[in-house]
Formats: structure tokens, C-alpha cells, sequence
């Protein structure tokens, strides 16, 4: 069972794939955590998850997701894992944001972003669910220790 958790295919395709998805949601979950690039930080994000009606529980989720998931793809250290976390919470914020439709907002002229951001990152993410992180994550070297073992 622990094998097929760590396994990774060894394309440079997925490590590509895999560090991108991290370094794009990285910024997003230090906002959120640390109150970096112009964020609010943790207790002020959970205040308005729930502001919001997002519970406390589903507010620190999304914050963990977005900040050790990211973490966790850009090392490929439970890439599947860290994958599913932000696949959920990119599907919960394009159900948040889905009134503004698709599009993202670059002319001003819409009351918020679309969903088409949060498409892309989930579709990223399932790939990196099925295929692992590809070359140099440190899930494959754990795949190997498994298997000598």
C-alpha cells in the first residue's frame, strides 16, 4: 500500500509539472500563514473564512493545503497527498468564486475572478494524483527505501 503512495513515474514531465503547481500555490498559502505578499495572515484569514460561513476546521484545512501541500509538491514529498489537498481546495474556491464566472477579471470589468485559475490547478493536481512527482521528489527515493526494505 505504502509503495503505490510514494510511487512516481520518473518523467521530468510530472517534475515540471509538480514544481509549478507548488511554486504558483506557495505564495497563495503565505498569505494566508504568514501574512506574506500582501496577506492577512492566519487568525485574520480564519476570521474571514468565517465571515464568510467556511468553519474554523475547513479554514485551517485550506491554509494547509495551500501552504505545507505546496511545500510538499515543490519537494515531491507526498505528492499524491499534498495533490488531492489542493485539487479539494481549488475545487471549493471555484464553487466560491463560480458567480463570477468563468473568465478571470483582466479588464476590471467583473465583480471578482472566474474559475479558470482554479480549473488549471486542479487539473495539474490530478495528473500529479495519478502520475506522482516525477524526478528528484523525495517520494521516489522513499519508493525505494519501501521496496529494499
Amino acid at each position: 500500500m505504502l509503495e503505490k503512495l510514494f510511487y512516481t513515474d520518473s518523467s521530468w514531465f510530472f517534475t515540471l509539472l509538480r514544481l509549478v503547481l507548488g511554486l504558483v500555490i506557495l505564495p497563495h498559502g503565505l498569505q494566508k500563514l504568514c501574512g506574506w505578499f500582501g496577506g492577512y495572515g492566519f487568525s485574520a484569514t480564519l476570521e474571514f473564512f468565517k465571515s464568510e460561513g467556511i468553519p474554523y476546521a475547513i479554514g485551517f484545512l485550506v491554509i494547509v493545503a495551500e501552504s505545507f501541500g505546496a511545500l510538499g509538491l515543490i519537494f515531491g514529498f507526498f505528492t499524491r497527498l499534498s495533490s488531492f489537498g489542493i485539487a479539494i481546495t481549488m475545487i471549493g474556491a471555484a464553487i466560491y468564486v463560480r458567480k463570477n464566472g468563468f473568465f478571470m477579471n483582466w479588464f476590471n470589468q467583473q465583480a471578482g475572478e472566474g474559475f479558470e485559475y482554479h480549473i488549471l490547478a486542479i487539473g495539474m493536481a490530478v495528473i500529479l494524483m495519478i502520475a506522482g512527482g516525477g524526478q528528484l521528489a523525495v517520494d521516489s527515493w522513499v519508493a525505494n527505501r519501501i521496496q529494499s526494505n
